[in-house]
């Protein structure tokens, strides 16, 4: 009489496979790319391009507080829009108990300046000492980077 003898481990298939995995972060790739330029919460401006614009990173935290100016003359408060009378007192209002906090003016490059230079009065005699005007480098032929 013989003994069969069954070797199980031959047949085991130990490789992973990862195509599920591939397409399930293409997927979830695809939607981030569509889904991150919605999550931005700034007004469209078009600001002032420069050749040596000063690095402001706290601009871009969510606590920060920005104030837009547009082209025809209307004022942004984050996301709200606001009057020029009121844009004082809601600054002050955001501001609460921290007085040293800097404010950043997002101005469109076409905005009247006696709009922009009153929304920097409106906030400075809100309580702020701080104002970062915020403007993008100008890129191609004209730049001094080149």
């Amino acid at each position: 009489m013989a003994i069969s003898v069954r070797n199980e481990g031959a047949k085991v298939n130990s490789n992973i496979n990862v195509t599920p995995m591939v397409d399930v972060m293409l997927v979830l790739l695809i939607i981030f790319m569509v889904i991150t330029p919605m999550l931005q919460n700034k007004v469209n401006v078009d600001l002032a391009k420069t050749d040596n614009p000063v690095a402001m990173p706290d601009a871009d935290k969510e606590d920060a507080i920005v104030v837009a100016v547009t082209r025809d003359g209307s004022f942004y408060l984050g996301q709200d829009r606001i009057s020029a009378a009121d844009l004082g007192s809601k600054v002050r209002d955001k501001l609460g108990d921290k007085p040293g906090k800097e404010i950043f003016v997002r101005a469109d490059a076409r905005a009247r300046y006696l709009d922009v230079e009153n929304a920097i009065d409106d906030v400075r005699t809100a309580g702020v000492d701080s104002v970062g005007l915020l403007t993008e480098k100008r890129q191609g032929p004209g730049s001094s980077g080149e």
